[in-house]
């Protein structure tokens, strides 16, 4: 469905699409640029922050581009083949992130709670498959989703109320019955992620324990902040997500579940390069290193 059909309308949306787009690509791709020519920058954490820029750009590009170029031109069609495409890779960045942003958080209880043993933990090799099993996990998380609901017999006209084929606006296209083998897999995948969430939880636990014993005041809050980045990151990738999932469930109106699904869509992507930089030092230094050479 897209947006109103008033024309200027839609070409604000298109603007302001293309500009957040813009943004949220040309942050991510400075975080890479900068944590691959730094040396200062060759940690765990940095390499943990550079594939979820990776991440990130990708996430927005599956949706955005399409979006701006089905307003410019007046055609909100997809294929069948496009629209299962859209499902996957939206599903597979998502669940790659989130798996990532697991990962982030042991990083950063191995960075506070074992100091001594954190180059033997965090090694090259360990962080490498780390990032592997994130992609990995992220692809069998698209993969069954996608399964689930294209086995679905689709009834009535094939009118999407989103601007891009997301599960809960096509599972209303489904024929009366038909939507229990997703349903399934959605009910296995929250306990799934209410599983790693815990041990997310658990992990700032042992962090916030271990921070509480340092005697300093400035000790704790130079410790702590460490980790606010990724706390930030954390809780507006799920409270994104929570709200536009919770609308989509919900009966609310059609243009009420399409603005929270451009906060989830947009906001984490954009907002994510922002929060790593402006609150991280060393992404500041790297970044006047860049400026002083020009």
């Amino acid at each position: 469905m897209g947006f109103p059909d008033d024309q200027v309308l839609q070409r604000l949306y298109a603007a302001f699409f293309s500009l957040v787009y813009l943004v949220a690509l040309m942050g991510n791709l400075l975080i890479i640029i900068l944590t691959t020519i730094d040396h200062h920058l060759q940690t765990p954490m940095y390499f943990f922050l550079k594939n979820l820029s990776l991440i990130d750009i990708c996430y927005i590009s599956v949706t955005v581009p399409k979006s701006v170029m089905n307003t410019l031109t007046y055609n909100h069609s997809i294929s069948f083949v496009g629209c299962a495409s859209q499902v996957f890779l939206v599903l597979v960045f998502a669940g790659t992130e989130f798996a990532l942003l697991l990962v982030m958080s042991y990083d950063r209880y191995a960075a506070i709670c074992c100091p001594l043993h954190y180059e033997a933990i965090m090694n090259r090799g360990a962080c490498a498959q780390m990032v592997t099993a994130s992609w990995f996990s992220g692809c069998i998380y698209g993969s069954i989703h996608v399964a689930g609901t294209f086995s679905v017999h689709f009834c009535g006209p094939n009118i999407v109320h989103q601007f891009f084929c997301d599960i809960p606006s096509l599972l209303t296209l489904a024929c009366s019955g038909d939507q229990i083998l997703e349903y399934v897999f959605i009910i296995i995948s929250c306990c799934f992620v209410f599983i790693c969430f815990t041990f997310m939880v658990a992990s700032y636990g042992y962090i916030v324990s271990t921070v509480l014993r340092i005697n300093s005041s400035k000790g704790r809050f130079k410790t702590f902040s460490t980790c606010m980045p990724h706390i930030t990151v954390v809780t507006l990738f799920f409270s994104s997500g929570f709200i536009a999932y919770l609308g989509s469930a919900s009966k609310s109106s059609s243009s009420m579940n399409l603005f929270m699904s451009v906060l989830y869509s947009l906001l984490p992507p954009s907002l994510n390069p922002v929060i790593y930089s402006l609150r991280n030092r060393d992404m500041k230094v790297a970044l006047g290193k860049i400026f002083d050479e020009k």
